[in-house]
């Protein structure tokens, strides 16, 4: 039908659950990579449960040692839990009378900070050391792998003694250079011990691995309690110290990578896997375009009349009278036998021509005119077609009654 614009129709289907799921699939493949790496994380942290921190004596966790620690205070034992050298260095006041109990499992502390604490108490204990804690501390100590049975009593220590058996959980060494002054207990086999002391005159210095003794959840395991009670009370004063990063500041500040936890290091991987993934899948080609037809009959009256109202609440008056203009050059065009490329120069000449009008007149028209009102834009469309009008009458061969 002429001035409507007809569009068929065709008929539409609810969505199947396979069509449906497409559009959420990528927000459903990345919540489970984030919860694949929360499981990841938590299994490297060890699963997030409250253990405490590692043979600390304010920890009441089961990996803490805060039990041992207060069992010594209720025997007359000042215990001091420090957190740094000058701790350490504030809570020593007679090193005849104390006990200096090490637990550096981070190796925070330098050789020579390792030294500095073997003057401060006469009596050290240090717990599982490294090899490179060993080198600084005990030169003629070397690690001998790990441990896991339990220890029978073995020497005349009096801790070794009174415990008859503790639980060897840990680490083991071996004495290199044997002397005098060295005792090695609670012996495992192929001459691996867990307990080695050096004395030297007044000073004892004792290498302990048997971790699992001093902890809350198994100090009241087998004979661990008086063994960890005889080696760690027998002065007035014991000075519990677990070194942290600021200890570790004076020897020189640490690599980002000493500073950030193991965990940080899967997560970031698993993430850039995660957004290279996703690149690749939603970066894919996109097939071809789909037309869609619309299921109703849109006349083209109402077209017009839409683009009316944009062009008249957006004050476009010359781009409406362009619109106007591009028609009626058209058709005169037509009506003066012009072919389709020709210009509008081309068709002002004609239509004066045929007209008998001014060229500036029909320029004006057709091509300059710029009405700054909608009054002047209406005056202008309603000369338009009075033009079209004149040049339809003088078409040669038009007979006009």
């Amino acid at each position: 039908m002429k001035g409507t614009t007809s569009v068929s129709t065709q008929d539409f289907t609810t969505p199947t659950i396979r069509q449906a799921s497409r559009r959420w699939r990528f927000w459903a493949i990345i919540a489970l990579l984030v919860f694949v790496a929360l499981i990841v994380s938590m299994v490297v942290t060890g699963g997030g449960s409250p253990k405490g921190e590692p043979l600390s004596a304010t920890s009441a966790g089961p990996a803490g040692s805060k039990a041992i620690a207060e069992v010594l205070r209720q025997r007359g034992v000042d215990v001091t839990a420090a957190r740094s050298i000058a701790e350490v260095e504030a809570a020593t006041s007679n090193r005849s009378e104390t006990t200096l109990f090490v637990v550096d499992d981070n190796g925070v502390l330098a050789k020579s900070q390792w030294r500095d604490l073997l003057t401060l108490a006469d009596r050290v204990v240090v717990m599982t050391p490294s090899f490179d804690q060993l080198d600084a501390v005990a030169p003629d100590v070397a690690l001998a792998g790990a441990v896991d049975k339990e220890l029978t009593a073995d020497c005349d220590l009096p801790a070794v003694r009174n415990a008859t058996t503790v639980s060897g959980t840990g680490s083991g060494y071996r004495l290199v250079t044997p002397s005098d002054g060295a005792a090695v207990c609670l012996g495992s086999g192929d001459n691996v011990f867990s307990l080695i002391q050096l004395s030297h005159g007044e000073r004892t210095l004792s290498i302990v691995g048997t971790r699992d003794v001093f902890t809350n959840e198994h100090v009241a395991d087998a004979g661990n309690a008086a063994f960890a009670l005889n080696l760690l009370g027998a002065s007035h004063n014991l000075i519990w110290y677990l070194p942290t990063i600021d200890d570790a500041l004076v020897a020189g500040s640490p690599s980002l990578g000493e500073l950030t936890p193991e965990w940080v290091s899967a997560m970031a991987a698993l993430v850039l896997l995660v957004v290279i993934a996703a690149a690749f899948w939603r970066g894919r080609r996109l097939g071809p375009l789909v037309i869609e037809n619309l299921p109703v009959t849109v006349r083209a009256s109402e077209t017009m009349e839409g683009r009316a109202r944009l062009y008249q609440k957006s004050t476009a008056r010359l781009r409406a009278l362009d619109a106007l203009r591009v028609g009626t050059i058209s058709r005169l065009g037509a009506l003066c036998g012009l072919p389709r490329r020709a210009s509008v120069d081309d068709v002002i000449g004609a239509v004066a021509a045929l007209t008998g009008r001014s060229l500036p007149d029909v320029a004006s028209l057709l091509r300059d005119a710029d009405p700054t009102s909608d009054a002047e834009l209406v005056r202008t469309s309603d000369a338009l077609l009075v033009l079209e009008r004149e040049a339809r009458a003088k078409q040669p061969g038009r007979i006009v009654s």
